[in-house]
């Protein structure tokens, strides 16, 4: 007997574990180059159709038309479209990203230095984020309409509402100029710079790492206030998604056929429920730390944090394309590692996804 493409059962049986194994490999890969092709052809056509001139952006706008055509020719501008993203599209893939005039140097020397500063505030961010979010989402959720359930809501309504840029000032100018408590603009006091090997390029990290905790506690100063502010913004949305989660599961058969059984209500609540909403909140912690690497630009503006987010505001206010483009990639590079990772954690939480 014979499926619908004429291959036996018996014979998919033949299939080895490990030609299995990399049948999925190669439609992962393929997945993701296809994946990032479409975002390098989508963000190249968005930069070469705005109305910002990259040529003005390099040479200025008071140059002569000689030197217009010159720079024009040089950047391949004359050729068609399909040819440029072609010739783009290689470099890339060498890992050549272009030169940035804001700065003068490559792109991918400039995004080795940004890229490290924002996972440094953000990894810090959804941890804190996350392990007081979640907590209050389950602690709403199992009591809706109880005074819990409404200040939960109303720290979460403070943390949506209260603009990042207000925030960050606030306490600039309370802990940082009136209390002297935390640092203020940068990564570090500039009296270390150059203190510790450069490892990780996490300055808390490698502070770590060469044993010089008077770095350590420096670099906390610094990274607190801006963490913060994220953390609270990550608290408020996760908390919400938690709460709606909850409110779900509490209303299913097999929780009341549990508290039926005369199981205990903490039991009940994160032995069952909560274990069904596991899968869930991979996803929305992934999706709220990938939007902190391409969303930090307000804090990162205010804390002058030399980040991602700052680093891509730059290049779109002086029509530096390579530093957009280059940025773009990198974060839809992150967000294929999050999903990649999330689906990870499915398979290991669910053994139905396996």
């Amino acid at each position: 007997m014979t499926d619908d493409i004429g291959v036996t059962p018996a014979g998919l049986r033949k299939w080895s574990p490990s030609a299995l194994r990399a049948g999925r490999a190669i439609g992962v890969l393929s997945s993701i180059a296809l994946t990032l092709m479409g975002l390098l052809l989508l963000t190249f056509l968005l930069a070469r159709f705005l109305p910002a001139d990259p040529v003005y952006a390099i040479i200025g706008d008071n140059a002569d038309r000689d030197t217009y055509e010159r720079v024009y020719r040089e950047l391949g501008l004359d050729q068609p479209v399909y040819q440029q993203f072609f010739t783009y599209a290689l470099k890339v893939v060498t890992g050549d990203l272009g030169m940035s005039h804001i700065t003068g140097m490559p792109v991918v020397r400039d995004l080795l230095e940004v890229v490290p500063a924002t996972l440094e505030l953000a990894i810090v961010a959804i941890i804190l984020g996350s392990a007081a979010g979640i907590p209050l989402g389950v602690l709403a959720g199992t009591n809706q309409n109880k005074p819990i359930d409404h200040v939960v809501r109303i720290i979460g309504l403070i943390g949506y509402s209260t603009p990042a840029f207000w925030a960050g000032m606030g306490i600039l100018i309370i802990f940082y100029a009136q209390l002297g408590w935390i640092g203020g603009a940068g990564r570090q006091d500039p009296y270390f710079f150059g203190e510790v090997p450069t490892v990780t390029r996490l300055v808390t990290v490698d502070a770590l790492l060469a044993g010089r905790v008077d770095i350590f506690l420096d670099a906390l100063r610094y990274l607190v206030a801006p963490a913060l502010i994220l953390a609270y913004n990550a608290l408020a949305y996760i908390s919400r998604m938690t709460r709606s989660f909850m409110l779900e599961q509490m209303n299913q058969e097999y929780v009341v056929t549990a508290k039926a059984k005369g199981l205990s209500r903490g039991k009940v609540i994160w032995a069952h429920a909560f274990v069904n909403i596991r899968v869930q909140l991979v996803t929305i912690v992934a999706l709220t730390f990938g939007a902190m690497l391409e969303g930090a630009v307000l804090v990162e503006t205010v804390f002058a944090w030399p980040g991602l987010g700052q680093y891509l505001t730059r290049g779109l206010m002086f029509r530096d394309m390579n530093v957009v483009l280059g940025s773009v990639l990198v974060i839809g590079i992150f967000f294929i590692i999050l999903n990649m990772l999330a689906d990870f954690a499915y398979r290991q939480l669910d053994p139905r996804t396996r």
